[in-house]
Formats: structure tokens, sequence, C-alpha cells
């Protein structure tokens, strides 16, 4: 999951869930979401970046990264739950 936060004439930067990297254009597939789909990615991406941490169990880590490469704008209700309680967990520390 990667949203283009800049683009230059050759390449351009996207924010992923866990930074930004610099591609070139060629490399770039779009999936033509609308606005409102570029933003759910967008929070889902910002949630994930606020609890992923190398301090987290290996299993944890992994589910993390996992919802990170997702490409669809939208979590499951299992998914979303999970998250959710990763989050609440997260906040109590």
């Amino acid at each position: 999951m990667a949203i283009v936060s800049q683009v230059s004439d050759f390449s351009c930067t996207e924010k992923t869930w866990d930074g930004e990297l610099t591609v070139g254009v060629q490399h770039l597939k779009s999936y033509d979401y609308l606005p409102v789909e570029c933003e759910q990615m967008q929070l889902i991406c910002d949630r994930i970046n606020r609890v992923y941490s190398t301090e987290l169990e290996e299993s944890v880590q992994r589910f993390l990264e996992s919802l990170g490469k997702l490409k669809r704008f939208y979590l499951t209700d299992l998914e979303e739950k999970v998250l959710g309680l990763l989050e609440s967990e997260l906040e109590t520390k």
C-alpha cells in the first residue's frame, strides 16, 4: 500500500506504512482509486505506522506488515478488530 506524496519529472515519492521511498514513474501501477478511497488507504497506513514497532512480537509485526501490503482500501471486520485491539493495547502502555 503506497500513496504518492510528491511527483517530479522521472520519479515520485511514495508514503508507505513503514516510511517513504522514491521510485521511477515507470514502476508505478495505478489502482484507479477514488479520492475517498485514497483517504481511506492513508488512514490505514497512518494507523499501522502508529502501532508498528520492532519491539513487538514477530507475529504481530508480520500481521501489521501484511496489512500494509494490502491492495484494497478497506479492512475486513476481523482485520479492523485486531488492529483496534493492538491500538488499544499499545495506548495503555
